[in-house]
């Protein structure tokens, strides 16, 4: 059957005391509300439906590029009430599964099976079972252990609330029926809300079948409702993440202390020491080694390469058994070949540095083309900007440039080429030559050092 995937949005989350409405905090770096929608559309619905409410302009402009359809929940009359603004939307012969923009672990695989219950005709809850039970709805069920209905935590008593299998709220049903069930849903509770759960109840009364799948893992459940929860999400998050990474063949010298925002893969016999932090689209070949404290986002790492201590590399690629570090900061558009050599304090953006070459101390190459087989000396500037546009650096094959080089772009350093240290070079630098500009150095006789007055 057509899915319709209902997502539940429109909380304000005041406990996060935050201008920023809930659904828009970040977790391992990408709002709650896209992790929900990434899980979504794994399933393939034919539509995605976020009921919004508070800061629902700032919501709708976060998700601008989403093929989203938006339902306004003016006022918050409860869970039931948010998903009767959508169920008008839906056709009858739809699936509809309801998530939480919130609740941002849970697994596509997990929801999938609710789905296919749902698909035959059955309300499908998704439930917990929780050693405490604290702040959730309970499943009631009778002796033979048909669930017949639910029970909020503010209105359980005191037997109900030793129950252990927990609502998570996550459920999917055929849609004509749910628009029917729904359509029965009262306010009398403690919250006087509508509260979706109370769909169960009146699906029990109309002899519709009830499925219950458990979720095999309570972290994929988390809500978020403070920023306790979120900080306890994103340890989970972390740690899931962690465990795939190992699986994958990477050795993680803490996997408390690794941080991963986005799609990383490895291949075999990687190691990320302790502090590392992953962000987007990383790929590291085999054998790559990632020093304490780096920062590698939007990059792919050759086999064999080691990113040394406290390293920052931005939309970058490296080659094969290069060397990066410590403390080195590839920018965005930085495209290293295999057996490069970029040291301490060495700056590269936007630049293409070829098979072999060095930039070991304390430079910058900035837009610049470097060959293969050079030596760019200590304190090494590239000085591509006029102080209005930027202008390109041609450092050609085998050339050695002197420390404390200044190279004014628009500027060509030719094959084999050596400028000596010091220079200032603002014209190309002859292949195979040694090209340099210094002053006769003088020695100022009877100057006296000055002194502080008083």
């Amino acid at each position: 059957m057509p899915l319709s995937v209902v997502i539940l949005a429109a909380g304000q989350g005041k406990r996060m005391n935050s201008a920023l409405p809930k659904v828009l905090q970040p977790l391992a770096g990408k709002p709650l509300l896209q992790h929900v929608l990434d899980t979504a559309r794994d399933l393939d619905p034919a539509h995605v439906y976020v009921v919004y409410g508070h800061g629902g302009a700032r919501v709708q402009a976060a998700f601008a590029q989403r093929a989203v359809d938006w339902v306004l929940q003016a006022e918050q009359l409860g869970t039931g009430h948010a998903v009767k603004q959508a169920i008008g939307l839906i056709p009858d012969d739809h699936t509809v599964l309801v998530m939480y923009g919130d609740v941002p672990l849970v697994r596509a695989a997990c929801l999938g099976e609710l789905v296919h219950k749902a698909d035959s005709g059955a309300l499908a809850l998704l439930t917990v079972t929780l050693e405490d039970a604290a702040g959730y709805g309970r499943i009631l069920r009778d002796t033979h252990g048909h669930v017949r209905g639910i029970v909020e935590h503010k209105d359980a008593d005191a037997q109900q609330l030793s129950i252990r299998e927990a609502n998570t709220g996550l459920m999917a049903a055929p849609a004509a029926r749910l628009r029917e069930w729904l359509a029965g849903l009262g306010r009398n509770n403690a919250q006087a809300e509508y509260y979706l759960t109370d769909v169960v109840a009146i699906a029990v009364d109309s002899h519709a079948p009830i499925a219950t799948i458990a979720v095999a893992h309570p972290v994929e459940v988390l809500g978020v409702n403070d920023r306790i929860q979120l900080a306890r999400v994103e340890a989970a998050y972390r740690a899931e993440r962690a465990e795939e990474l190992m699986t994958a063949g990477a050795t993680l010298a803490d996997p408390t202390r690794i941080d991963i925002r986005g799609e990383v893969t490895v291949e075999r016999d990687v190691f990320i020491d302790v502090g590392a932090v992953l962000i987007g689209t990383v790929h590291l070949g085999e054998r790559v080694t990632v020093g304490p404290n780096c920062v590698i986002r939007d990059s792919t790492i050759g086999a064999d390469t080691e990113i040394k201590a406290n390293s920052v590399i931005e939309e970058a690629s490296v080659g094969e058994n290069s060397r990066i570090g410590p403390f080195a900061r590839l920018r965005p558009g930085a495209q290293l070949e295999r057996d490069v050599h970029i040291g301490n304090f060495v700056e590269v953006k936007n630049s293409s540095i070829d098979v072999g070459s060095k930039v070991n101390h304390l430079s910058y190459i900035g837009d610049a083309a470097v060959g293969s087989e050079v030596n760019v000396g200590a304190g090494t500037i590239t000085c591509n900007y006029d102080g209005a546009n930027k202008w390109q650096t041609v450092i050609e094959d085998g050339a050695f440039i002197g420390s404390g080089s200044m190279l004014v772009a628009p500027v060509t350093i030719g094959r084999n080429a050596t400028v000596g240290a010091g220079s200032t070079i603002t014209q190309s630098a002859a292949e195979g030559k040694l090209t340099l500009t210094r002053a006769r150095q003088t020695t100022v006789e009877n100057w006296m050092r000055p002194v502080k007055k008083g």
